[in-house]
């Protein structure tokens, strides 16, 4: 008998949307700071290419003025 507890799951990586979805002039979403083309990506990217989306969403965090 296996223990479906003891299986690995894989990482789930959690979109950083939080209902605000508004592009700006720059193609940038301005609730979750990705762009229109990372937010058409999203759902066809592994998780590699999720965290990659992420990575570039917290330097446009870091850029920004908030």
């Amino acid at each position: 008998m296996s223990d479906s507890s003891s299986k690995v799951k894989p990482d789930i990586v959690m979109s950083p949307c939080v209902g605000v979805c508004a592009l700006d002039d720059d193609d940038v979403c301005i609730g979750c700071l990705r762009s229109g083309q990372e937010i058409t990506q999203w759902g066809y990217v592994d998780n590699d290419g999720k965290r990659a989306i992420l990575r570039n969403v917290e330097a446009r965090l870091r850029q920004s003025k908030f």
